[in-house]
């Protein structure tokens, strides 16, 4: 649990009150490579931190998989519309890697509020930031060459490359794999 509060005291600039208040409600979970943490059409009912391991966060459209997210160590986990919404899950989240989160269920979330008096800031705090993180990424799905999205990506993500099949952060750039490949050899020669 000492990985979760160091985050949520870091990123949210949450007192140890609160802090104590609200890491009981999350509990630790081994999902084995392969697990599924949540399908397409179903419910999540989970919102996790990942601590460690690789989750590809995915749709299945008509024509192919999109990868919409690959969430790593340091990162929370979940189908948002499903688990704030109580929707059918757009997504479909699975371990690329062994993985172990920190996760809480729905309604302990919704406890939440009547636990922690800050709770409301926060909540509000942790979702703008989600927000903020989406808006940068459709940002730059737009404005950015894919040499560039791919330069930044693998600049922050080094360690991914070694664990997470390339097909998946292709089109996770918005790219096909065989232009991630050219970038990737062009980078290399």
């Amino acid at each position: 649990m000492e990985a979760l509060g160091e985050y949520i005291r870091s990123y949210f600039g949450v007192s140890s009150d609160a802090l104590h208040q609200i890491l009981p409600f999350f509990e630790i979970q081994s999902l084995p490579k392969g697990t599924f943490y949540t399908k397409q059409d179903t419910y999540c009912t989970t919102l996790s931190f990942v601590k460690e391991g690789y989750l590809r966060i995915f749709a299945e459209t008509e024509h192919r998989e999109v990868t919409q997210w690959i969430a790593s160590s340091g990162y929370f986990v979940t189908d948002m519309s499903s688990f704030m919404f109580h929707q059918k899950a757009r997504f479909s989240i699975q371990a690329l890697t062994d993985c172990e989160t920190f996760t809480i269920k729905r309604a302990d979330y919704q406890k939440l509020q009547e636990t922690v008096d800050d709770w409301p800031m926060l909540e509000k705090m942790f979702l703008t930031k989600c927000f903020v993180t989406l808006e940068n990424r459709v940002f730059e799905l737009l404005s950015l060459p894919a040499a560039e999205r791919y330069r930044l990506f693998f600049e922050a993500n080094k360690e991914m490359f070694r664990h997470v099949p390339l097909q998946y952060i292709a089109t996770m750039l918005g790219m096909t794999p065989e232009t991630l490949s050219r970038i990737r050899a062009k980078k290399t020669s």
